[in-house]
């Protein structure tokens, strides 16, 4: 199993209602592919660097989980064909960047 980071952005114009079931129908691919989550995160609304989609924000989410490599390619075809997804990023950890991450946890739940 490898470790994986999937940063997605949500359309800015859903309703909470909408972006929790898009955000729940992704956990759930992952879960039915056998990925084990690290973390989930929900960075909220922010503001992007370039106009997509002709929107300037967009609700950010990270989702930091451990799957087969084989789940990767269904996972982001998920993603295109989702009207709601304006962006999405997945990325395989080494482990200099899961020691990063598991840093960057701890500094969070120091705040909170």
């Amino acid at each position: 199993m490898n470790h994986y980071e999937t940063v997605f952005i949500l359309n800015p114009v859903l309703s909470e209602t909408q972006i929790k079931e898009t955000v729940k129908k992704f956990e759930d691919f992952l879960t039915s592919k056998g990925a084990e989550f690290v973390s989930k995160e929900d960075w909220g609304l922010k503001k992007l660097a370039y106009a997509i989609q002709n929107k300037k924000s967009g609700f950010y989410h990270l989702f930091e989980f451990k799957v087969a490599g084989e789940a990767i390619e269904p996972f982001e075809l998920e993603f295109r064909r989702d009207e709601r997804i304006m962006r999405y990023l997945t990325v395989k950890l080494d482990k200099h960047a899961i020691a990063w991450a598991e840093k960057r946890r701890k500094k969070l739940n120091e705040k909170a």
